[in-house]
């Protein structure tokens, strides 16, 4: 099974990152740009369960206090 986590900052969490973009990207000029977030992807491929993935969330991949995730099947049904 492949498996996709999304992580990304929650509302009101400051994303340094992405508020630079945004400034970046009406310095370049494109002012009808409201807003930018990022977050980042992991792909876990392996013999892991939708409950597996969520531990691996939890304990390693996502701040509880900062970060919001999401966790999607890739191949075949979530379990």
């Amino acid at each position: 099974m492949l498996w996709e986590v999304r992580v990304s900052y929650k509302r009101g969490v400051q994303d340094s990152e992405g508020e630079s973009t945004l400034k970046g990207l009406k310095a370049l000029g494109f002012g009808g740009v409201e807003g930018v977030s990022t977050a980042k992807v992991y792909l876990i491929k392996g013999n892991c369960s939708r409950g597996d993935v969520e531990e691996i969330c939890r304990r390693l991949l996502a701040n509880p206090v900062s970060q919001d995730y999401t966790i999607r099947g890739i191949e075949g049904e979530d379990e």
